[in-house]
């Protein structure tokens, strides 16, 4: 049975992935200093035992990202995914703003309530933006930094600060196209058999949350995250970059530059794969992150 923070829609799941992911979803009211009230922020904690690893998930997507990745890690590991503050399923609340400063007291929140230990933080695309910004700032919350096809190089869409109504709504109902959505999912996958109607489904069920658009808007306006490359050289923790050699929609630049700049890194290419690994090679990505994981520096 599904939760009933899920539409409707999540009903047309046919993948048994996607399903079991979505039944294991649930809700916890997360203090920050945000605002007075707390933000109900939806997650899937799967497995025990070991360092926990929580993944961190893509632009506009959900926890739902990981539906092929975490069961693997999860037979493991204890294991967390978070729909960060601004995405997925977790309140959009009128009184919040959504710039990765809100995301990360956001995150920090979250960690305090339900994990408060040292975790193995893997981020994919935006979401290693957030995990680097979160393990900068927070040090002791991270015992290891995974970064998939991640962000953090270059910087954010600047040009959102200067959307102004009714240009921002349009912008934002013009990424909820489903031909729009359809042509960027295609291109983030190497085999393109990937892009399925059940990925679709699983990469559209947010769309209908309340204020979905208002907080896509209000974060593209705070300019996203911005380019790390002169923090890097400070991120003392243990990194693995793994990174699809056909990646297509960051390409394959940014990911010898992370090598180049973080102290203590691994870099890892996946053949035959796009820019989501978790995705398309979950098999590969999962045995390359449990070796991380398992080996002792």
């Amino acid at each position: 049975m599904l939760p009933d923070v899920l539409p409707p829609t999540a009903a047309a799941l046919t993948e048994a992935t996607s399903i079991e992911q979505a039944s294991h979803i649930q809700r916890l009211d997360i203090a920050t200093p945000l605002r007075d009230r707390p933000v109900p922020t939806t997650y899937v904690k799967r497995g025990t035992g070991g360092t926990p690893i929580l993944l961190l998930h893509g632009f506009d997507s959900s926890v739902l990202e990981f539906r092929r990745l975490q069961p693997l890690l999860a037979s493991h590991r204890e294991t967390w995914a978070v729909d960060l503050l601004g995405f997925g399923f977790t309140e959009r609340g009128e009184d919040l703003s959504f710039s990765p400063s809100d995301i990360e007291a956001h995150l920090y929140g979250f960690w305090q309530a339900a994990i408060a230990k040292p975790v193995v933080l893997v981020g994919a695309s935006m979401g290693g933006a957030a995990a680097i910004d979160f393990a900068l700032t927070y040090p002791e919350a991270v015992e290891k930094l995974v970064l998939l096809d991640s962000a953090g190089i270059g910087t954010g869409p600047v040009v959102g600060k200067y959307l102004f109504p009714p240009l921002d709504y349009f912008a934002a109902e013009f990424l909820r196209r489903p031909g729009v959505r359809n042509n960027i999912s295609y291109t983030a996958y190497f085999d393109k058999q990937f892009n399925s109607e059940d990925a679709r489904c699983c990469a559209a069920l947010h769309l209908e949350c309340d204020r979905w658009n208002r907080a896509l808007i209000s974060f593209t306006k705070s300019g996203g995250y911005p380019s790390f490359k002169s923090q890097l050289p400070d991120l003392d923790v243990p990194t693995l970059i793994l990174w699809g050699e056909d990646d297509k929609i960051l390409g394959t630049k940014d990911a010898p530059e992370f090598y180049r700049l973080i102290p203590n890194r691994k870099l890892i290419w996946i053949p035959c794969c796009g820019h989501v690994p978790h995705l398309e090679r979950p098999n590969t990505t999962a045995r390359r992150i449990l070796e991380f994981v398992e080996f002792n520096n």
